[in-house]
């Protein structure tokens, strides 16, 4: 899960005034193949980020000025899908009403869903290094995601991995040290209770638990613990483990045993970066650019901020959850339209130098660069080497906040496969420990595994 920077799952208001209707997304009728009357080959692509991200809009109109400059035979028609680019529901009804754009972006965790609408094009012989010029130093890894059936569906452009960030403001306060963060869920609990004792609603530790978005940080505290939500052929739920109970067992004690939690619970992601940003929570889990969406959407200081590797239950965490985003294909685009939109793709998102990775441009701009992401590139690659360089050299952040992240990388293990509806289900389990002091770790991890065993039944 990433919004563009960071996933957000909650249901968010589309912005009024989109780049185009929906309806219209498809710029091809029956008898132009894509092309327009100048004979250009025309695209839409979604994922224009909206007015009020300003600098964002003006790099973006920047690039498709001077990629239509480079490549005059290719139309960029951009539409704006709202401020995070995937809202689920939104996401969902656009691949059943079939109004997705041509080149449409989606979560990792999408691929099925996609498949599954029938909206899906088999993009695999058409990406190469010709229109793809860094494809080869994209981690394979990655493109095994957009895989099926040994078929590519969709090119990745940004990827992530979970770690627990904290506030160090807050960690001076109440006597702990900055430089040596907890490395186990029971450091964890002794910090946060710390950080609690400061007072004013300061919560030491924060979790989700609405809004898909508690499933998704359970099956990331769930592998910090070594298990899995699902088994290796997908077809049963194996959360309800000693894994599992350990999850939930160290959410209750913290919530109800050390009253370090806060009051407030049913947390989504807004919220809880929200209190975030305003110096109410000590730690959470999350991936680096959780601290961008502190500082640009909530107004906190990135000097506040570091993030470390994500503990487990004696040590650092046997696993963490990766994911990130791509770009699919409509089904019934033209070979011509295809190649322009991976040519567009490579140009905006996996060119070091280009795009999102343009940080001579964003280094001035309210934009953070420095952060240890995207992590799109193979170790040793050319790719990598220049895109890191390009960072160092114009980083904006204290860079020294993220380094025991960096350097401390733990085994990434990916989202689940039917990964929203499971997180759906696996948000009662997190409420239900978060609100209910007298709640059964037991029962929850029972009744979910019972209906993502009823889930994976279906077919869902």
């Amino acid at each position: 899960m990433s919004v563009p920077q960071y996933r957000r799952v909650a249901a968010l208001a589309l912005v009024t005034g989109l780049g185009l209707s929906l309806a219209a997304c498809s710029t091809k009728s029956e008898d132009d193949g894509g092309t327009d009357a100048a004979g250009k080959v025309t695209i839409t692509v979604d994922c224009q980020p909206v007015a009020a991200q300003k600098e964002l809009l003006q790099n973006w109109n920047a690039d498709v000025t001077e990629f239509q400059k480079q490549n005059p035979d290719i139309a960029i028609k951009s539409v704006s899908v709202g401020q995070q680019c995937n809202n689920p529901p939104d996401f969902t009804a656009r691949l059943a009403g079939g109004t997705t754009t041509d080149v449409f972006y989606g979560y990792m965790t999408d691929l099925q869903q996609v498949l599954d609408s029938g909206q899906a094009l088999d993009i695999t012989r058409y990406v190469t290094k010709d229109t793809v010029p860094t494809w080869d130093s994209v981690d394979p890894a990655l493109k095994v995601v957009f895989t099926d059936g040994g078929k590519l569906y969709g090119v990745p452009v940004k990827n992530y991995s979970m770690g627990l960030v904290y506030n160090k403001a807050l960690f001076q306060r109440a006597g702990l040290d900055v430089e040596n963060p907890p490395k186990t869920w029971p450091e964890v609990r002794e910090a946060a209770k710390r950080i609690a004792a400061l007072g004013d609603g300061v919560a030491g530790y924060s979790e989700y638990s609405a809004g898909n978005t508690g499933g998704w940080h359970f099956t990331s505290l769930l592998y910090s613990q070594g298990g899995t939500v699902l088994s290796e052929d997908g077809k049963k739920a194996t959360f309800n483990s000693p894994e599992g109970r350990q999850v939930l067992q160290n959410l209750k004690d913290m919530r109800y045993g050390d009253d370090s939690m806060g009051s407030r619970q049913l947390l989504q992601w807004g919220d809880l970066l929200t209190n975030a940003a305003a110096g109410k929570v000590g730690m959470f889990i999350g991936a680096p650019d959780t601290t961008q969406a502190i500082v640009s959407q909530f107004k906190g200081r990135f000097s506040d901020w570091a993030v470390a590797p994500l503990p487990g239950q004696t040590g650092l965490a046997k696993g963490t959850l990766g994911g990130g985003e791509g770009y699919f294909f409509k089904k019934d685009l033209t070979p011509e339209q295809v190649r322009a939109g991976l040519k567009w793709i490579a140009y905006q998102k996996l060119t070091p130098g280009k795009g999102q990775f343009d940080y001579v441009r964003a280094k001035p701009q309210n934009y953070p660069v420095g952060l240890p992401q995207p992590l799109l590139f193979a170790n040793g690659s050319e790719a990598q080497k220049q895109e890191f360089d390009l960072r160092k050299a114009n980083a904006n952040v204290p860079v020294e906040n993220f380094a025991l992240f960096e350097n401390n990388q733990l085994p990434i293990k990916g989202e689940p496969r039917n990964a929203q509806a499971i997180y759906a289900v696996l948000d009662s389990a997190m409420s239900g420990v978060l609100t209910d002091p007298n709640a059964q770790v037991d029962a929850l991890l029972k009744t979910a595994e019972e209906k993502v065993g009823q889930l994976l039944a279906a077919g869902s």
